[in-house]
């Protein structure tokens, strides 16, 4: 049994790694600024209530783990020096004080976003960073420091994943399952004929711990994952609209038409939707995952299998799902603004 410390554990991505932390019985240790919403899992768990930039808190909550999770990020609906600060400042906390009390490996969750809008693909670890936006740039930031104290000798395994989903996701897909329980036109930018690889929130969780037990030499480096299996994004969309059958299809757009709306929009806080989701959104976008797979890691679910598994949840709780309040994190409804008015012309 190991003692785990989770930054942002109270999240969606931290839920799901307390989850199969848990059924392994390991020690956990939680540090968040928001509180964990189980009553069942803050009672199994230390939690250390703060934020991540707090360097006194992170040290404490560090000590006596052998191996940390840093998950802790601002989401790009936030501020850009909130992500900045967050993102950077966050991360050099957990590094020194990982390097400080002697632990045994850290695992920094980045993100694929740090590639910006690529031609080439698969995309692979070698590839250039090229962030967009205040969050990509950050993440890039974030990564070089995980690389500055592996010189230090601490053992920095880096995840890039890409979107991930699963139970207990909502955010902007929280707008998408609504929209298809309606019944309505999903609208895609662009033709829908390019491949936007997703991943599985389970299957991240496992790529995560992998890297606790894969070989030192191996792990010291960075990952991506993603399905390894996906469609088009109009065979992925038309796949969980068929499951729902609810009448809900996908309906493309031209990009020209759509991009310039959506970008207005976000200007005057009117949609949820941020810059390199639209931007990216009709362009090819999938990872080369062959590294993380020769230390024995593979997925399973496919693009269309992780959407109709995360849309099932979405049913069984969509009366409490559409009574919570609206913010701007994973486990929680997004406001879709000028989107739900546009909503009833679909």
């Amino acid at each position: 049994m190991a003692k785990f410390l989770i930054t942002g554990g109270s999240g969606f991505l931290g839920y799901h790694i307390i989850k199969q932390l848990r059924e392994k019985k390991h020690q956990i240790v939680v540090l968040d600024r928001d509180l964990i919403p189980e009553e069942s899992i803050r009672n199994e768990v230390k939690f250390f209530h703060g934020d991540v930039r707090d360097s006194a808190l992170m040290d404490e909550a560090v000590k006596g783990c052998d191996y940390v999770i840093h998950a802790a990020a601002s989401l790009p609906l936030e501020s850009a020096e909130q992500i900045r600060s967050t993102t950077i400042f966050g991360t050099r906390n957990a590094l020194e004080s990982c390097l400080r009390h002697g632990v045994k490996r850290m695992m920094y969750i980045s993100s694929s976003a740090v590639y910006g809008v690529p031609e080439k693909h698969p995309i692979e670890e070698e590839d250039p960073m090229v962030g967009v936006g205040p969050y990509g740039i950050a993440k890039i930031e974030a990564e070089k420091l995980c690389f500055e104290y592996r010189q230090k000798d601490l053992i920095v395994s880096v995840i890039r994943p890409k979107t991930f989903i699963g139970t207990e996701r909502l955010g902007v897909f929280q707008i998408l399952f609504n929209w298809v329980r309606e019944g309505h036109r999903i609208p895609l930018i662009g033709n829908g004929h390019n491949r936007y690889q997703l991943l599985e929130v389970e299957d991240l969780v496992r790529a995560i711990l992998l890297m606790t037990t894969a070989p030192k030499a191996k792990v010291n480096d960075v990952f991506n994952v993603g399905a390894e299996e996906y469609g088009t994004v109009y065979q992925d969309m038309m796949a969980l609209c068929e499951y729902a059958g609810s009448g809900a299809r996908p309906w493309p757009i031209p990009s020209v038409m759509v991009k310039p709306a959506l970008r207005g929009l976000e200007a005057v806080n009117m949609s949820p939707l941020y810059r390199w989701v639209y931007d990216t959104a009709d362009k090819d976008s999938f990872l080369s995952v062959d590294k993380i797979k020769k230390l024995g890691w593979s997925s399973t679910r496919s693009n269309a299998e992780t959407l109709i598994n995360a849309y099932q949840w979405y049913l069984e709780h969509y009366e409490d799902i559409e009574a919570m309040g609206k913010g701007t994190a994973h486990r929680i409804g997004w406001d879709q603004g000028a989107l739900g008015w546009f909503k009833k012309f679909l």
